[in-house]
């Protein structure tokens, strides 16, 4: 009885705080998901009193994080070793450094998410919480659980696709391996986030899909399986490179900001008049809609967001690699006979799967978006899409492992 009740307590009082880190983040998940959107309208219908700043917030963005939050540069990296157990603490100083990084990037017309920033508030938030409580600061594995909860939270409090953020942030860490010890409290999290989001108005997105006569098992799915794979691919690894250079280039980062943010100002302009701005809905909702989509809109996108985080900008990489794959399945759609709206919701999922090297997290959230009728169709193109991206990831700091291998006790 002793030994259970030992189990217990310590599993008791972590659901308990999931569910007030899954509170707590999806309240700071609306403000900051609601002031963005609208950050994103002032800046569409203002773009060149805001787009010619860009560089200066790029540089001011910089000097406070060199000041004030050095630690807290490390971004999706610090979280990364907080959840594995490599890092101690998560700063709390990140949440406003974070959040008001990626306004100014969105104000000033970056090209950037905002995924990133949910998923770092909800582990810092999480993090924070658990380091405070003395049962579990005698079990760090404890405060690690609550972090990939907390993680769940803020994924679930900003896109509203809890069984997503749950298989996300259990599957994102360690390619192949699963945290089923994060289950129970991450899904508590998440539900709780995402009840409280939409509780105070966060705005959800979702399509319904047309009837369609396409097998799961073809062609068309292969097709737009390997072009999502590919895609996402080439993502992270232009994004890799891009932040390599970019660091060799000028190795300021004030310096390297202020130039490059200066450029990329102009070319924001010049290509489409801001039209690859900010996170990225235009686009989808263009792609969604059967408007019009030029070919070359998800290299576009592409490029400017790969060119946006590689100098230093705040964001997320989600949701504009949800307008790359949308934009790539709009385009692809009319090659392959199958309605655009239907192409473009499964390369939405999938170009993310394939860029994050997860597999359940864009089968999930494809579903919960476009409906679960087509859970089938997900399921295959992302795995396909999976299949083609090379085993690589936008996250650093993930821990990844080969999809084939050869044993040695088997030759």
């Amino acid at each position: 009885m002793h030994a259970i009740k030992e189990k217990l307590l310590p599993m008791g009082l972590l659901c308990l705080l999931a569910i007030l880190t899954g509170a707590i983040t999806g309240v700071i998940t609306a403000g900051f998901g609601r002031i963005l959107l609208q950050i994103g309208t002032l800046r569409m219908t203002h773009l060149l009193w805001f787009l010619p700043f860009l560089p200066l917030a790029g540089a001011l963005m910089v000097w406070v994080y060199q000041k004030y939050g050095k630690e807290s540069s490390q971004g999706m990296g610090l979280i990364f070793d907080a959840a594995t157990g490599k890092a101690d603490r998560i700063p709390l100083r990140l949440i406003p450094l974070l959040i008001g990084g990626t306004w100014l990037t969105h104000l000033c017309g970056g090209s950037a998410g905002r995924e990133g920033v949910a998923v770092q508030l909800g582990a810092t938030v999480a993090h924070w919480t658990g380091s405070r409580i003395p049962l579990l600061q005698r079990q760090k594995s404890l405060i690690r659980i609550l972090t990939i909860s907390g993680m769940a939270a803020g994924f679930s409090g900003l896109f509203h696709a809890p069984l997503a953020a749950v298989c996300f942030a259990l599957e994102v860490l360690v390619v192949g391996k699963l945290e089923y010890r994060a289950l129970l409290p991450a899904a508590l999290s998440a539900i709780t986030a995402n009840i409280v989001s939409i509780a105070l108005g966060l705005e959800t997105f979702q399509v319904t899909l047309p009837e369609t006569v396409v097998s799961p098992i073809s062609i068309s799915m292969l097709i737009l399986g390997v072009a999502a794979g590919l895609t996402g691919g080439v993502f992270t690894f232009l994004l890799k490179q891009a932040k390599q250079a970019a660091a060799k280039w000028l190795p300021n980062p004030i310096l390297r900001i202020a130039i490059c943010g200066a450029g990329l100002a102009i070319l924001l302009y010049l290509c489409g008049k801001g039209r690859y701005s900010g996170l990225g809905t235009n686009l989808i909702t263009l792609s969604c809609n059967g408007d019009t989509v030029y070919w070359f809109d998800f290299l576009g996108k592409l490029g400017f967001t790969v060119l946006t985080l590689a100098i230093g900008f705040q964001g997320g990489e989600v949701t504009p690699l949800f307008a790359i794959g949308a934009c790539l399945g709009a385009v692809l759609a009319p090659l392959l006979g199958i309605p655009s709206v239907v192409a473009a919701a499964l390369c939405y999922a999938a170009v993310f799967g394939s860029a994050s090297n997860t597999l359940l997290a864009p089968i999930c959230i494809g579903a919960e978006v476009f409906g679960f009728s087509y859970f089938p169709y997900f399921a295959v193109v992302c795995t396909i899409a999976r299949l083609c991206n090379g085993n690589h990831s936008m996250y650093g700091k993930q821990t990844t492992t080969p999809l084939f291998f050869w044993r040695e006790d088997c030759k």
